[in-house]
């Protein structure tokens, strides 16, 4: 048959899983990745519970537990004094199968998906090479595709863009990325120094307002902490990465976290955008091409995994000879799922951790470990922020 395969552009955890579940359904895929393999890089390492959920079909969820570090609780914290709202995940027994957060990194998902696809007589995964135009007409679309050092055009019945931020996809559909990049640069860097043995009543996952001055985070991993640091915005990044700075910053935290070295390090520019829309005819958008957010509160890639499911989903029942209008839905669902959800709720996470008056860090506080204090209050709070309720939302759309 002509045009026998869906196309995907992007070899990241998001395109990675779309292909997977495609193939699941009996759909040949052809992925196309820019770089030469996996990128094992800082990224994402928060999963939440619906992300678990949905990634047990396929034995995944399992890997990436024994990989990574369950975190029952995390907490929202005034640094040095310790005072602190802690969320407890054991309120959502009830609502999925995994009422935690796990902590593993993202490439670790990218690659229990890679081991199932190279082997998968459906699945084609060609690594070394970057999409670089779209065409499409009423019979399929044709990716253009930059591998080996010439271009080749490759077709399909359908095509998914999920090559990131800077998406050739999207950019040669001419979709508007609209949003906007916020002033400050974090600072990502990993370390051996054992935090929760210094932090009394530390979680794994912890949100910290330093005293009479910024905010950082510190996320734990297998052996390791993830920190999260916010030089001032004034300083060139470039000095806050040289090794003086970083080990300032360290033993800012705690008294000689700064002799323990800094294992990795990465700068990055906080965005939230959206995509203007999420299909144009035969190509639809994913993740991080379809839209971006604060990484505060771990909801951009889970966002991006919980598109890849949705879509490939309606893509196998009009494969299998439902009305092709269903695709339609995909927008529907999953862009305001996005915009008021994801981006929000991550916009809100961020601004206030950026509060810096004492006063109005301590009403905040208060007010949050109110809501731990009553099940009923913590139990909604919990399912909004662990992307529960915006999965419910999305379902509903019709």
């Amino acid at each position: 048959m002509k045009n026998d395969c869906v196309l995907i552009a992007g070899g990241g955890p998001v395109g990675l899983t779309a292909a997977l579940c495609l193939a699941d359904a009996g759909i040949r895929v052809r992925l196309f990745e820019a770089e030469p393999d996996i990128v094992e890089e800082l990224r994402a390492s928060t999963f939440h519970p619906p992300t678990l959920d949905m990634l047990e079909r396929f034995g995944i969820t399992a890997e990436l537990i024994a990989q990574g570090l369950i975190c029952p609780t995390w907490q929202i914290r005034l640094h040095p004094s310790g005072d602190r709202a802690v969320f407890d995940l054991s309120v959502l027994e009830g609502d999925t199968a995994h009422p935690y957060r796990l902590q593993c990194e993202q490439w670790k998902l990218s690659r229990s998906l890679q081991t199932r696809l190279v082997s998968h007589p459906l699945v084609e995964l060609v690594f070394n090479a970057r999409a670089s135009g779209v065409e499409q007409d009423a019979d399929g679309v044709r990716l253009r595709v930059e591998q080996d050092g010439r271009e080749v055009i490759h077709t399909g019945r359908w095509l998914i863009g999920a090559d990131g931020a800077r998406s050739a996809v999207r950019k040669a559909l001419d979709i508007s990325f609209d949003g906007e990049s916020y002033p400050e640069t974090t600072v990502l860097a990993t370390t051996h120094f054992p935090f929760h043995e210094h932090l009394p009543g530390l979680s794994n996952v912890t949100y910290c307002w330093r005293e009479n001055a910024g905010n950082f985070s510190l996320l734990r991993l297998p052996g390791v902490w993830r920190v999260s640091i916010y030089p001032p915005e004034d300083a060139p990044v470039e000095a806050a990465l040289e090794e003086p700075a970083m080990r300032a910053a360290l033993e800012a935290i705690v008294p000689g976290a700064g002799a323990s070295p800094v294992l990795e390090k990465r700068p990055y520019r906080v965005h939230q955008r959206i995509a203007a829309r999420y299909r144009e005819g035969r190509v639809f958008l994913c993740g991080d091409a379809a839209h971006l957010n604060s990484p505060s509160g771990g909801m951009g890639m889970n966002g991006g995994v919980h598109d890849a499911f949705n879509l490939a989903e309606k893509i196998a029942k009009v494969w299998n000879g439902e009305d092709a209008a269903l695709l339609d839905l995909y927008e529907r669902q999953r862009r305001p799922a996005a915009m008021d959800q994801i981006i929000a709720q991550a916009d809100a996470n961020r601004a206030r951790m950026r509060e810096r008056d004492p006063a109005r860090r301590r009403e905040i506080l208060r007010g949050l470990q109110a809501t731990t204090s009553d099940r009923d209050k913590l139990r909604t709070y919990l399912l909004k922020s662990s992307m529960i309720t915006g999965l419910r939302q999305a379902a509903a759309v019709v």
